[in-house]
């Protein structure tokens, strides 16, 4: 299944994530997604991280935690940045 299938088969037509994928390598596409929404070099307050993931999905504390997890957001100190690039297929 290609990226743009796991995509359409978890988010709505509408951008909202219809549910998070159990299987990792489905849920890395999926926060490859949403680590888009965040400007490399930029930091955010927790804050501002939450009224963004909020707009994907209710369960933003289970999101923040997979982001940082999965290395595509560092936090240090209540600040977050992006630290993760677009995955490539093969590390799927």
């Amino acid at each position: 299944m290609d990226d743009t299938t796991v995509a359409s088969r978890f988010f709505a037509t509408d951008g909202r994530l219809t549910t998070v994928p159990r299987k990792r390598s489905k849920r890395l596409v999926v926060l490859d997604r949403l680590a888009q929404e965040f400007e490399p070099g930029r930091t955010y307050p927790e804050r501002e991280v939450v009224a963004i993931l909020t707009r994907f999905h209710d369960d933003h504390a289970a999101l923040r935690r997979y982001l940082v997890d999965d290395r595509f957001l560092t936090r240090e100190d209540g600040v977050y940045r992006r630290s993760g690039q677009t995955v490539p297929p093969d590390d799927l």
